[in-house]
């Protein structure tokens, strides 16, 4: 299938790249600077420098675009694409956006006559190659299905695409995906604290972390991540302990509260994180910095959102 990738970040570079490298999709690379725009190229996508760059590769039929882009400015640039696309066109939210304001956007793109589909994308920096969790949601199924051919791409070896429902849901299984992420991620920092801080002087967290990957009840990826970082900085050493808030818990706790449901794991990893941001971090917020680098290449010292 043809389809235009809009925004080339570390997100969007990996779904450009596992999408042309494929031989089976055409992708038009599109980014509002160029240098990115001539990496996807040396990938196999064709080059779209500009708005027009676009439409001139596209043609007249109605088209897909996929837009990866921060949440700020997802919106705009998805209104900007109903004002330029042939009616019948399908464009992709691939960001992490509040699944309430997707609801509300999905309004706009249908009243254009055009169709929005959002996907929450996990699997960080790894998802080029083990494959992409993708958590898709759509009010048209036709929809959906003229792009399963693309998500079945990103999604080998071991990833996997779904459905779970109409406009937003794709988003808010995301958005719920990782608010779970920090407590886990929060649990983790605190019981490698523990050990780093307790009584047995010269702990090897590295090894701790590497038995408990042997079959353990915690055995899972994050403490495959712990435990490199560990291996490799035993210390961690150079890491502020800053560690970044990117949205999606606080929208977590702002439904929860809504629904009337209580979350007092990750309500409390939430607030870790912005009294980190203050100032007050530990060994712990130190771990959760390095898992974050480990697993989606974000700064050690807190830039970058959690994917």
């Amino acid at each position: 299938m043809k389809i235009v990738i809009h925004g080339l970040g570390r997100m969007g570079m990996q779904i450009a790249r596992k999408l042309a490298e494929s031989g089976e999709h055409t992708v038009i690379a599109h980014n509002r600077s160029p240098k990115p725009i001539d990496e996807a190229v040396r990938y196999g996508a064709t080059a779209a420098y500009t708005e027009q760059d676009v439409l001139d590769a596209l043609g007249t039929d109605p088209a897909v675009v996929w837009v990866m882009l921060p949440a700020e400015i997802t919106d705009a640039m998805v209104l900007r694409w109903t004002e330029i696309l042939p009616k019948g066109s399908t464009i992709v939210n691939g960001g992490n956006s509040d699944f309430r304001k997707t609801k509300l956007l999905n309004k706009q793109v249908t009243a254009a006559g055009m169709e929005l589909i959002d996907i929450g994308v996990s699997g960080g920096i790894w998802g080029y190659t083990n494959g992409f969790p993708l958590m898709c949601g759509a009010d048209s199924e036709s929809a959906f299905s003229g792009i399963t051919s693309a998500l079945e791409t990103l999604s080998k070896p071991e990833g996997m695409y779904y459905r779970f429902g109409p406009s937003g849901a794709g988003h808010y299984v995301k958005m719920v995906h990782n608010a779970i992420e920090y407590g886990i991620m929060q649990s983790l920092g605190e019981g490698f604290r523990m050990l780093h801080d307790g009584p047995y002087d010269g702990m090897n967290l590295a090894a701790a972390a590497d038995l408990w990957q042997h079959h353990s009840v915690i055995t899972s990826w994050l403490t495959e991540l712990s435990r490199e970082a560990l291996a490799e900085n035993p210390e961690l050493d150079g890491i502020s302990g800053y560690v970044a808030e990117s949205g999606e818990a606080r929208w977590t706790l702002e439904a929860a509260k809504d629904l009337g449901i209580e979350l007092p794991a990750i309500q409390a990893a939430f607030d870790v994180r912005l009294r980190s941001q203050q100032g007050e971090t530990n060994f712990a917020t130190k771990v959760v910095a390095a898992q974050r680098n480990k697993f989606g290449g974000h700064n050690l010292n807190g830039e970058g959102a959690a994917k």
